[in-house]
């Protein structure tokens, strides 16, 4: 697509526009102008910054008619997963920001609330629009504000989501309480949507009229509206106002394209250039050249490959996510063998479970902060029946410009919790595939495998083997002063800082434990040897690896104190050195807690005041 030409006389510039209200007052005439010079703009933008292309180019249209008949922010318009939201932001006043996207201190690539009244959730997890809208509702019924409208815009991938049928049944069953549900159906999430639902879908675009007089939605107990062309702003601008009037529940169902209007995204069979880095714009291809290093998610697939080639009884599941979670590889060796249960974490979760009752081995590769919406089948559905069941957890840890709720930082303290679970954070390509193999051949209990949103580097071989700890390093002819316990990959930076340590005079041992939930007892029996143990771990601060080590040196009597390194929106690599993850953070850390005497009124009683005193009590 070409750049339009923003200086023709009786065409309403983009550029212009101050908010909604100016929105409101452009002719209908210049709508298709207006959302030509949106997709320009966003595809100028999104290619130099990154950021969710393919799912923007496709609502330009329906943004515009849900901006030109609702009143944002007095009614509430609520995207469900925002990162679809990208032309309410241009029309809600950050159109000059648009440059820092995905930029550490710039514009979210999901909606916040900490950017603009007009947006409502910063939740980017799928399926939750409605459960606002439903208590948004009720809200405004009892503060006597019905007038103010409530429209909830999902997309028929999220609409997979158990959580959108609950809230579908509390909707449809309140035909007193007006909310308006906007179904953006354009086939896919990521890959095409599967399942029944969409099967239904498909027949009510297909068939329309009579057809659709009688479907889901309705039997549900709303008004259904479509299909209704959704590049058509003057067609949907009708349809809502008429649904706006019932002042009932309704379905505005409107069908719509993914990339549209933009070759390359059109013509990308993958996921319509769902979400690019920075790319150029004629051919939508990454804009340098392709790193020669392999990503982590990459290398899981094809370990995953040669696992499942090997054995016949493992078999993989992922909610909605086929390629971001390095599953394709194995859909196309092993088709059969290879379930998209749509976005319903709970439902892979508990069906993986009933695979493994039956003698299948699943592995369920999800990202790490999604498995958080199913923390109770984990724990009840699988863990206490001791099932073998293994969870592959990409974007573990930091996972940079995707936001807050996209970061993986809580799954270490949350799974540290559940009974029974054997928890693995490979620090480099081998081990991945040597724990995984591990990982699917343990047969009495369920495991884990974390796996960054990064590049893998190269190898780390250990200089020793002890009761299962791999010493990556260790320093000869010095005292045994600080043990550097690095989770995952973070064993490389953590082997720079050893380095920079060694140069102040310091003895540096670092382990990597390689299973690390629940702990190795070999580890507080190699504590016990040195003045301070540091673990570093891209998890919150507390309840993780860091936390259920010290726990372990309690329980075994050790007195060595132990310092926990663990985790704010940017790219990966900043957002650990802001945590003092990174070499220097944890040379820093370790220079301050044994070469700065700590306060002797305050200090713990096994705190050593000085090194020297540390070393002798060693």
């Amino acid at each position: 697509m070409s750049a339009p030409t923003r200086d023709r006389p009786g065409v309403t510039d983009l550029a212009h526009l101050s908010g909604p209200e100016a929105l409101r007052d452009v002719p209908a005439g210049e709508l298709p102008a207006l959302a030509t010079q949106i997709r320009s703009s966003l595809i100028e933008k999104v290619c130099a910054a990154g950021g969710h292309l393919g799912p923007n180019l496709g609502v330009v249209e329906l943004t515009l008619a849900l901006h030109r008949v609702f009143d944002s922010p007095r009614d509430a318009l609520i995207f469900d997963t925002g990162h679809q939201a990208y032309v309410h932001k241009l029309l809600t006043g950050r159109g000059e920001e648009f440059d820092t996207l995905w930029q550490a201190g710039g514009l979210s690539g999901y909606t916040s609330h900490a950017e603009s009244v007009h947006d409502l959730v910063e939740n980017s997890h799928a399926s939750t629009a409605l459960f606002y809208a439903d208590g948004l509702a009720k809200a405004r019924a009892l503060n006597g504000e019905g007038e103010r409208a409530v429209v909830a815009v999902i997309g028929d991938g999220a609409l997979t989501g158990g959580m959108a049928f609950e809230a579908l049944n509390n909707l449809g069953g309140a035909p007193h309480r007006p909310v308006i549900v906007v179904l953006n159906d354009n086939g896919r999430s990521y890959a095409p949507t599967t399942g029944a639902l969409a099967a239904h879908l498909a027949v009510l675009k297909q068939g329309g009229g009579a057809k659709a007089c009688q479907n889901l939605f309705t039997e549900l107990g709303f008004t259904y509206f479509g299909p209704i062309d959704g590049h058509n702003t003057s067609e949907i601008e009708t349809v809502l106002r008429r649904a706006r009037a019932l002042r009932r529940p309704v379905v505005v169902h409107v069908m719509t394209a993914k990339g549209k209007s933009y070759a390359p995204a059109e013509q990308d069979e993958a996921d319509c250039l769902h979400a690019v880095g920075t790319v150029d714009t004629a051919t939508g291809r990454p804009a340098a050249p392709a790193a020669k290093a392999r990503s982590w998610t990459s290398v899981f697939g094809q370990a995953l490959v040669e696992a499942a080639a090997a054995r016949e009884d493992i078999v993989a599941i992922t909610a909605a996510m086929l390629r971001p979670t390095g599953l394709h590889p194995m859909a196309e060796r092993f088709p059969e063998r290879v379930f998209d249960v749509g976005i319903a974490e709970q439902h892979a979760v508990t069906s993986a479970a009933g695979l493994a009752m039956g003698g299948i081995h699943p592995v369920v590769a999800i990202y790490a902060t999604f498995l958080n919406r199913a923390v109770d089948q984990v724990l009840m559905d699988v863990a206490l029946h001791r099932l073998p069941v293994t969870f592959v957890l990409d974007r573990a840890g930091i996972t940079g410009p995707d936001g807050p709720s996209h970061h993986g930082m809580w799954d270490l303290s949350v799974l540290a919790a559940v009974p029974g679970l054997r928890i693995a954070d490979p620090r480099d390509a081998t081990r991945l595939r040597s724990l995984l193999k591990a990982a699917v051949d343990m047969q009495d209990g369920p495991t884990a495998l974390r796996l960054p949103k990064a590049l893998v580097g190269p190898d780390i071989e250990p200089v020793a083997r002890m009761d299962g700890l791999d010493i990556l390093h260790r320093s000869l002819g010095r005292p045994l002063d600080v043990l550097l316990v690095p989770i995952g990959p973070l064993a490389q930076v953590s082997l720079e800082a050893a380095a920079l340590l060694e140069a102040d005079g310091l003895g540096v041992t670092v382990a990597d434990p390689r299973w690390v939930i629940p702990v190795n007892p070999a580890l507080p029996s190699l504590a016990a040897r040195h003045c301070l143990i540091l673990t570093i771990e891209d998890n919150i601060h507390s309840g993780g690896v860091g936390s259920a080590i010290a726990q372990a040196c309690r329980d075994a009597h050790v007195t060595t104190p132990v310092s926990v390194l663990g985790l704010p929106h940017g790219r990966r690599t900043d957002l650990l050195a802001e945590a003092g993850l990174d070499a220097a953070g944890i040379a820093r850390t370790v220079r301050e807690e044994l070469l700065a005497p700590p306060n002797t009124a305050t200090a713990p009683a096994h705190h050593p005041t000085s090194l020297h005193s540390a070393r002798r009590a060693r």
